[in-house]
């Protein structure tokens, strides 16, 4: 897995992509979101290592600096879940997604396409998926500010309304199809 991190590398230095091991310091890692830090130093290997509902895969840098991590889950996209946009393109039942739960790069390592990697690392593993097993493409809960990254990128929202949770905006659920992800990747 670390051959395709290596083809695409960002000037800092030696880059693997792995799935996180129970041994990984993870409480060094700091991306400056709060919640995301505390998921991933407290509950990502609960989530992988116990209860089996979801996989993180981390960036390491030099081979031992975890300098990104992402977490996924299979999921699934219904028509009624979907925006006008993709209702006349799903069909009348569930298909099966690659959801991309948490994304954050350390604050020591961003600004060099750490992220970027990542996630092209994660909407293969969508096309993999499809191939294997059927995978219709790839969801984000996109956060305010990465609302626009993920645009760019082909991603089209799949409410038309944000809700709210808190003081703070429910991440917004974003969905690339399998079909458009060879692009997105260009």
């Amino acid at each position: 897995m670390s051959d395709r991190a290596n083809e695409h590398e960002p000037s800092c230095g030696e880059l693997e992509i792995r799935p996180l091991a129970q041994e990984d310091d993870r409480l060094q890692f700091c991306s400056g979101d709060i919640e995301l830090d505390r998921f991933f130093q407290r509950f990502a290997g609960k989530s992988q290592f116990r209860h089996h509902i979801g996989t993180t895969y981390v960036t390491v840098l030099g081979g031992e600096r975890i300098a990104a991590f992402a977490t996924i889950s299979a999921g699934e996209l219904t028509a009624d879940a979907a925006s006008e946009l993709l209702k006349q393109r799903l069909p009348a039942y569930p298909v099966p997604v690659l959801r991309v739960t948490r994304i954050a790069v350390d604050k020591r390592f961003q600004g060099h396409g750490i992220g970027k990697l990542l996630l092209r690392f994660m909407l293969e593993l969508a096309l993999e998926l499809r191939d294997r097993v059927g995978c219709a493409g790839a969801v984000v809960d996109a956060r305010a500010r990465t609302v626009a990254f993920y645009e760019k990128l082909g991603f089209i929202s799949l409410t038309a309304e944000r809700g709210a949770l808190g003081d703070r905006p429910e991440p917004l659920p974003m969905f690339l199809s399998t079909g458009v992800i060879k692009t997105a990747m260009g």
